[in-house]
């Protein structure tokens, strides 16, 4: 017997390449009980995965026909990163490494715009530069980067990134790396140091963050 995750994954794959289907017929697709199909549906529906439609067959009562939403897409696979990297293969193709460089560079702009509207709307101006740095880490952490930012018995303080979440980009073409740590050089406005890096074969990136040196 499929267990109810089991289920409600077999649920999600028939209707994504079936389309609209009635509990019963699921039932019968999938070897389930209706009563079963029928406790996933509704939880699925609850979460926003399906949602379900009434259609008139004849005579007696309409019979419900559900369907995935579109919320249900991040639940199918993906390749994000393959098609990242076959566009910066194309981009390159066109105009080589320094085109390259050029569209990173203009990434970079762009995050780094956002990154300080958001750090302005969460932070004073008088933030200290280990406030900014907890603030950084914080919008790191929500791109997908596990970041967190430490700050060492004597003052030294680090922005740790325990997930790359542009790994297969970064690890084909260093200008990712590259655009990462100047985009961090320009929105704290002082010195940024990697001491690890995780396309190098490191367990994390890491990044020691000082005032300017006088």
């Amino acid at each position: 017997m499929a267990t109810p995750s089991a289920l409600r994954r077999a649920i999600l794959l028939f209707l994504r390449q079936a389309g609209p289907t009635s509990p019963d017929g699921l039932a019968a697709a999938l070897t389930a009980s209706r009563t079963g199909v029928l406790q996933q549906l509704h939880a699925l529906e609850e979460a926003g995965l399906v949602s379900h439609a009434r259609e008139k067959h004849g005579v007696g009562r309409p019979r419900h026909l559900y369907d995935v939403t579109a919320d249900a897409q991040d639940l199918f696979p993906a390749d994000y990163a393959g098609f990242a990297a076959s566009i910066l293969a194309a981009i390159e193709s066109l105009g080589g490494a320094d085109l390259i460089e050029d569209v990173f560079a203009a990434r970079r702009r762009q995050a780094g715009e956002r990154v300080r509207a958001r750090m302005a709307e969460r932070l004073p101006p008088s933030a200290s530069l280990a406030e900014r740095v907890r603030a950084l880490a914080v919008l790191q952490d929500e791109g997908g980067y596990l970041a967190e930012a430490l700050v060492d018995e004597d003052g030294t303080i680090r922005l740790r990134e325990h997930n790359c979440a542009i790994f297969k980009v970064a690890r084909e073409n260093s200008a990712a790396c590259d655009a990462e740590i100047t985009l961090f050089r320009e929105v704290l406005e002082t010195e940024v140091v990697r001491e690890t890096h995780i396309a190098a074969g490191d367990r994390c990136c890491t990044y020691r963050i000082s005032l300017p040196s006088s």
